[in-house]
C-alpha cells in the first residue's frame, strides 16, 4: 500500500513537473544593430525555455550545450525548417527572423526536450 501510494505521488509530481510547473521566460535583449539576442544553455533541458522576440527582426539565438547527451546533440526549428547539430560545450548560433506573430516550438532532434519561441 505504502509503495503504491508512492508511486502514485510520484507519478503526479513527474506529471506537474512537465506539465504544469512555471517555465523559465527571457525577452531577448536589442543590441545596437537592431539585432535581438538570447543565450540558451542546453543541460537536459534548455534555460530559458521560453523565449519572447518580436517579429520582423533579426534574432540570434545562442545555444551553448552544456553537456555529452546524446539527446540534446540536434535542435530542430521545424516552423522555420531549421535542423542544427549542437557541439558539445560549444556554442551554436542560429539566426531567423520571424514573420508572423505566435508560438513556435523548438525540440531536440528526439523530440524529448522543448522550448517555445513567441513571436510578438
Amino acid at each position: 500500500m505504502i509503495v503504491t501510494l508512492g508511486g502514485l505521488v510520484l507519478a503526479l509530481f513527474v506529471i506537474w513537473y512537465f506539465f504544469f510547473s512555471e517555465k523559465e521566460r527571457a525577452q531577448a535583449t536589442e543590441s545596437q544593430a537592431g539585432v535581438q539576442e538570447v543565450s540558451i544553455t542546453v543541460k537536459g533541458g534548455y534555460s530559458p525555455d521560453v523565449i519572447e522576440v518580436a517579429k520582423d527582426k533579426l534574432v540570434r539565438l545562442k545555444f551553448y550545450r552544456d553537456e555529452e547527451n546524446s539527446c540534446s546533440e540536434e535542435i530542430v526549428f521545424g516552423d522555420f525548417g531549421i535542423r542544427r547539430d549542437l557541439a558539445a560545450f560549444k556554442t551554436t548560433v542560429i539566426e531567423l527572423v520571424p514573420k508572423t506573430a505566435g508560438e513556435f516550438e523548438f525540440v531536440c532532434g528526439m523530440n524529448m526536450l522543448r522550448g517555445k519561441l513567441i513571436v510578438k
